[in-house]
């Protein structure tokens, strides 16, 4: 079953609290340490744009890749809104091509937790080595191995709202590492509601992740060829500890020769 098909009709909605604006903020702050302050950004597994189009405020030439087809066609609606001149290509992180390489990548939202295999998130990996500019920044964070296992893996997270509700049930694989979450939404059909009848739809998604610990994306940032220059809690915005659910990381291109 496809991930991010049905669901993102209702992805912002259910979303909505996701501090978008901080995070934003969390990487700008980083390019700018290293003196990016505008020029040609891409962000992998942009989803529905959210941030995209907030970087793109920011000043930054966006692209966004993403592989699914519906959640780019929203990013694209928002971009029609605010008239941003953003470059959406529908790619897979595993094998994007562009037209040249950028100052800084950028990926957060667990996006790359997608990739279920090591070599997987290498060919990810070292494609963002060959499209960075000399000294570019990779700016990313991942979900790690202790938050699937212990936070909310075998677990049921369910939430009921007004004009849609969702059952979210996740199964961990301890010897894998691998993350099943079974995704079940009930959306109202607002036309009908309109008439009076009280009609919902269904729709199921099955999204696989997998936990990476940060000494596995350090070492697959070595066999990349990219530099790793410093890790933080995501949460926190401190050192990384061993209860640490998110994990963003800088990596740097190493010179081209």
């Amino acid at each position: 079953m496809e991930a991010y098909t049905g669901f993102a009709g209702v992805y912002d909605l259910l979303m909505d609290e996701t501090p978008y604006g901080q995070w934003c903020e969390n990487v700008v702050h980083e390019l700018q340490k290293y003196g990016i302050c505008d020029g040609l950004l891409l962000e992998l597994g942009c989803g529905t744009g959210t941030l995209t189009e907030l970087l793109a405020q920011k000043g930054y030439d966006m692209i966004g890749v993403d592989c699914s087809e519906e959640m780019l066609n929203i990013a694209c609606d928002k971009r029609a809104q605010s008239g941003q001149d953003i470059l959406y290509l529908r790619q897979d992180m595993r094998s994007f091509e562009l037209y040249g390489t950028v100052r800084a990548v950028v990926s957060v939202c667990d996006s790359l937790n997608y990739l279920l295999e090591e070599e997987e998130l290498a060919a990810c990996f070292r494609l963002v080595s060959n499209y960075l500019d000399p000294k570019g920044i990779f700016f990313f964070d991942f979900n790690t191995r202790y938050k699937y296992e212990t936070v909310i893996g075998d677990s049921v997270i369910a939430e009921n709202r007004e004009d849609c509700s969702f059952i979210w049930e996740n199964y961990f694989d301890p010897e894998g590492g691998i993350n099943e979450y079974d995704l079940t939404v009930f959306v109202k059909n607002r036309e009908r509601s309109e008439r009076g009848l009280e009609l919902f739809s269904r729709f199921q998604e099955v999204h696989f992740q997998r936990g990476y610990t940060l000494e596995e994306i350090k070492s697959l940032l070595g066999r990349a060829g990219l530099s790793f220059v410093r890790a933080y809690d995501a949460d926190t915005l401190g050192e990384v500890t061993a209860q640490s659910e998110r994990i963003y990381c800088v990596a740097q291109e190493k010179m081209k020769e």
